[in-house]
Formats: C-alpha cells, structure tokens, sequence
C-alpha cells in the first residue's frame, strides 16, 4: 500500500518506480483526486462549523424572543449539503484507495530492470550438477519406488495433486522437521502452527487482496485457505503497535499451503513441481526500516543453509522488476538443480516488503521516548518448499538401479535409513 502524502511529496519517484514495473504514471490523476476528496473534506469541515455556530445562534435568538426561522433554514440546508459532502468524500477516497491497493510495491534501487525472468541476474551459484546416466525424472523414480501415486490422487482430487507412501511421506515429513529444527536451533526462529484458514483482512494485508483472490481457494464460510503461511504469520502483528526493543521477530511454521494455479494452465502439469496442495516451510521476520536489508540476508541465508546441507546445487537469481511479486521491493530467487529437467527451478523466495505490507496491516512500532510511531518492515522467504526439496532430492540422489541414497543429514529423521529401494 502506498502512502498518498509520499506521494505528493516526490511524484516524479512514484511514477518512476511505476515505469519500472512496466506501469503508465498514475501520480497526476492520484494527486488531482487526492486534492478533491481534501477539498470536500475541507469544505464539509467548514459546513459543520458553520452549523455549530448557527444553531447557537438560534438559540440565543429564541432566549431573546427573536425570529429564528432564517438560522434555522440555514441549518436545515447545510444538513442537507453536508450530507452530500460526505457522499462526495467517501466516493473520492473509495476511488483513491481503490487504485493504491491495486498498484505493486516500488522495486529498490538496486533491482535489475527487466521485463520477465530473462532480465534476472544472477547473483552466485553453489555446487556443480552431478553426471548420470539415463537419468529419470522424480516421477519416473518415485513410481519406480512404488511410492508417488498420481492416479488415486487424481481420482480423489482431480489433477494436480499426489498420495506419497511409505518411505517417500516419511521423507516429506523428516524434511520439515529438518527445516524446521535448523532454522530455530541456528536462526532464532520462532517455531508457530498457526491457523490454515484466514479471513480477508489478512489476505489483504499480505497483498493477496483484491487483485490476487482467483489464485486462492476461498470456503463457504468466507475464509481463504492460506496460500502460504506468509499471511497467517505476517498478520500476526496487524494492528498492532510494537516496542522497538522486540523487533526483529523472526517467525517460521511449516504448513499445508493452497493454490488454484489459475494463471498457471498447462505448466508443469507432470509431477510434484506445481500442485493445488503442498508443503512449505516459510519464515517471516518483522523488523525496523533500518534493519531490513541485513535481514532480508541473513533470511536468504537460512533458506541457502538448507541446500547446503542437503549438498544439491543451486544458484541464486536476483529477479528483476517484471519478475518480482506484487508486494516485494526486492526478491532473491533460489533455484535448485533439477537432473530429470536439466534445469534450474525455484525452491525459495526470499523477499524485502519494506512498509508496503506493515501500511496495509496498519503494523507499527514505536523507539522508546518517542511519542510517534513508525510503520514496521516485512520479510518472508521459503525455506524451503518442501514438495521441490523432494524433487530435488529424488533426482540428485538417484542411482542407477532406481533406488535413491538418502542424504546424511536426513537419514536421523528416518531412523537411520539409508536408502530408498524399489520395491
């Protein structure tokens, strides 16, 4: 969300971060209606005023025994003209906030421009792919091991989703407790299970609404299952004004997430890649301004940490501003290697709101001694999700009779086992 007053204070910036982002100027048309809901506000202010002092006038009249009957037509008019006032400011401010909601974040100096995933940079690339022979996909591999089944999922549920067994949904499962366990034992984060479903406010405050609500699943009761535990956690602090002795706050749960995919038809339609239902581990950090930057790297770090452990390749994508969400200022993207794609697909984002986020959940905190508030900072990245950490791991670990060696750091969530063999 974007603040009118920066906006009247700098246009010229404003709409050049809008053309970054492949956006037409908007400052002009904003500020002309910013300047007509203040005037109706300003002149409903003074109708008001003006009624006060009439209506003491009436009464003063009336204790001296004078007519009345012009003052008291006046303050019938003016009723009927500040009812219009108020109709014609709630209309501007409607429109005005309308447009500022729908409008993205404006990217960071630094972004690259672009305008799609080509124009990403990269930003540095750890481990090299591994060599194999007749290489498979995890779909191949994980119906070889008996264990990934599309086609009962398909007639549970349609297309899109997966029933893991056996060692495969143990191996989803060890996963995230093996995030999990490193980013609070080595990050500091706050392990939550919070709520699957929201209402709208929250989704509003992440962003998600209004422009973005056709790629949620929304229920009969007017929740949304959460695309992401991003909403459920970064909402944690709406509303709220905070002490700058507790910021940051890092917060991270791993959590089903939902997603109707609906820009995303006839992509990645084989396999686990992109599904209506899977896992994530996210992390979530509420800082102050100043502290935002150093913690939007150290959050890459987190996610970075677990690929590192796991010894899978990856490189990571600053993206550019056509590729960046709707909410961030910037974005990291990590990609890990994929042998059955030969490719390099995104595992994690790690993204720096800025305020944009803290505006729109009226998030704020306040330094001590000071009267005034200020509007926090808002981090979130995946770290990771936990279906491509699955793919990933499949597809690295893959040997040539079909079995899959499980990763050392892995193999103690899973009571030591070391391999996963065809059955």
């Amino acid at each position: 969300m974007h603040d009118i007053r920066l906006i009247r204070d700098n246009p010229d910036a404003f709409d050049a971060g809008l053309k970054r982002r492949g956006l037409a100027p908007l400052a002009t048309e904003l500020l002309a209606l910013d300047e007509a809901r203040r005037s109706a506000q300003t002149r409903l202010q003074d109708a008001q005023s003006r009624r006060n002092e009439a209506s003491k006038e009436i009464g003063t009249a009336k204790r001296e025994g004078r007519n009345a009957d012009d003052l008291m037509a006046e303050v019938a008019a003016l009723k009927d003209q500040m009812a219009i006032l108020e109709q014609e400011e709630a209309a501007l401010a409607l429109r005005l906030n309308t447009i500022l909601q729908e409008l993205p974040n404006i990217p960071a100096a630094d972004v690259p421009d672009g305008v799609d995933e080509t124009g990403n940079v990269l930003f540095c690339q750890h481990g090299t792919p591994r060599n194999y022979e007749n290489v498979r996909d995890h779909v191949a591999l994980g119906e070889g091991l008996g264990l990934m089944d599309f086609t009962r999922a398909a007639k549970l549920s349609g297309s899109r989703f997966v029933v893991l067994s056996g060692g495969l949904a143990r191996m989803e499962r060890a996963l995230g407790q093996f995030m999990l366990d490193n980013h609070r034992r080595e990050f500091g984060y706050l392990e939550m299970s919070p709520p699957l479903m929201v209402r709208d406010a929250a989704m509003f405050g992440t962003g998600n609404l209004p422009k973005f609500g056709d790629d949620a699943f929304r229920t009969n009761t007017d929740h949304w299952l959460i695309p992401t535990a991003e909403v459920s956690l970064t909402n944690l602090v709406a509303d709220e004004i905070l002490d700058a002795e507790q910021l940051p706050i890092r917060f991270t749960a791993m959590t089903p997430c939902f997603r109707s995919e609906a820009g995303s038809a006839g992509r990645d339609t084989r396999g686990m890649i992109r599904q209506h239902q899977f896992y994530k581990v996210e992390l979530v950090s509420i800082t102050a301004p100043e502290q935002s930057n150093d913690e939007h790297t150290r959050m890459l770090g987190a996610a970075e940490s677990i690929l590192k452990k796991l010894d899978l390749p990856y490189r990571i994508m600053t993206l550019c501003t056509g590729d960046m969400g709707f909410g961030a200022k910037k974005t990291f993207d990590i990609e890990v290697w994929l042998p059955g794609q030969g490719a390099y697909r995104e595992i994690s984002s790690c993204s720096n709101c800025g305020d944009f986020q803290a505006r729109r959940m009226n998030s704020r905190f306040r330094k001590q001694g000071d009267k005034s508030t200020q509007f926090v900072h808002t981090l979130n990245g995946s770290g990771l999700a936990i279906g491509r950490t699955m793919v990933a791991v499949l597809e690295n670990y893959q040997n040539p009779d079909g079995s899959i060696s499980i990763p050392t750091v892995l193999q103690p969530y899973m009571d030591g086992l070391a391999r996963l063999e065809v059955a």
